[in-house]
């Protein structure tokens, strides 16, 4: 399937620019609805649930103090809000090719990546280095080499 294209007022060509989902596009909109609530907020309880986590599991994975978590405060807090949401993307993103969410948990906590000198997804994520996960998701998804 082509992107579906339009003219503009100017006569020039529009096409709708590529959305940073990859492969996994459904995935990450599923987990998206799933457990991130109408305010745009993740639901950390929802989180939880979704993967049997604790709540100290979920803050080990996510890179946070285990004090964050039991404060909706600290929850609702900006910096707690993207480290969720980037770990729940590149989750949904592989979820499709390890097989189910479950599967891409278990993939971004321990299965190394050669790019990134062995070291996992979640260790990056915990670096701030999200974005050159998803760049390399990217790159793996269009027929790149790992």
């Amino acid at each position: 399937m082509g992107a579906k294209k339009s003219l503009t007022r100017e006569g020039t060509i529009k096409t709708p620019r590529l959305r940073r989902e990859g492969a996994a596009g459904i995935q990450v909109r599923t987990l998206s609805r799933e457990l991130i609530g109408p305010k745009g907020k993740v639901a950390v309880d929802r989180v939880i649930e979704s993967f049997g986590f604790s709540k100290a599991q979920l803050a080990e994975t996510a890179g946070l103090s285990i004090e964050t978590l039991y404060r909706p405060d600290r929850v609702a807090a900006p910096k707690t809000q993207a480290r969720l949401k980037e770990m729940l993307e590149i989750v949904g993103r592989v979820a499709d090719w390890a097989g189910g969410k479950d599967q891409a948990m278990a993939w971004y906590r321990a299965e190394p990546i050669a790019a990134f000198g062995g070291r996992t997804a979640e260790s990056l994520v915990k670096d701030g280095k999200a974005t050159a996960v998803r760049d390399y998701l990217d790159h793996v998804a269009l027929g790149g080499f790992s």
